[in-house]
């Protein structure tokens, strides 16, 4: 498949390449570095700026990609014109060009509002909003195949292969299996129009993405 992750140079995109690579599929990764990623001849670059108007960020989209990935994140710093309206403007671009499939990396509890005054998400409010709006926009606004990964806090340690889905905790994430949990979802039929939360746990990704 052609491939378009936006977002392909942050903790979650560099891992997610690597996997959808190792997969033998074709791969375009946006980032604002001028340094090629990934030496791989099923790899290409794209200077992609969300922050830019819809028309450019569409112009720029090649109309016979299979699947976009949204792994982008402001990092705390502009999240309203990167994790909100950069969000849906590359929803709007990618539907506008006839693409359904679009995965969304999102956070865990984005639209339920009844958990944000859980520890840890209080302090994160405005991002928490953005995500919450950006996650409504493509649920209800959009006629994309849509699947939105809602991960808790990702840390940097060794996967483990296994995760629980959809519990009241938020938990944490090692990076390499939330990536390795979207990369599953691509062709997991049952996964479209899904939303889902993810945190480590005991059951393998494969099993867990089966049982949505």
């Amino acid at each position: 498949m052609k491939i378009l992750v936006i977002g392909a140079s942050g903790r979650v995109g560099i891992d997610l390449v690597k996997q959808l690579l190792a997969d033998d599929h074709q791969v375009i990764g946006t980032t604002r570095q001028e340094e090629k990623l990934f030496n791989d001849d099923n790899y290409s670059q794209l200077d992609l700026d969300i922050t830019a108007e819809k028309d450019a960020i569409q112009q720029q989209i090649d109309a016979d990609i299979d699947a976009v990935y949204f792994v982008a994140g402001s990092g705390g710093t502009d999240v309203l014109e990167v994790d909100l309206h950069g969000a849906v403007k590359t929803m709007q671009a990618v539907e506008d060009k006839g693409i359904k499939r679009y995965i969304m990396l999102s956070t865990v509890f984005s639209l339920d509002t009844s958990k944000w005054d859980h520890p840890g998400i209080a302090d994160l409010k405005e991002y928490y909003i953005c995500k919450h709006y950006a996650d409504q926009w493509l649920v209800h606004n959009s006629a994309l195949d849509y699947t939105i990964v809602q991960a808790g806090a990702l840390k940097e340690r060794t996967g483990t292969g296994k995760i629980t889905i959809n519990d009241d905790n938020a938990g944490e994430n090692s990076i390499e299996d939330v990536a390795t949990t979207l990369a599953a979802v691509l062709n997991a039929s049952n996964t479209t129009k899904k939303v889902f939360s993810m945190h480590n746990g005991e059951t393998t990704i494969t099993d867990a993405i089966a049982k949505l």
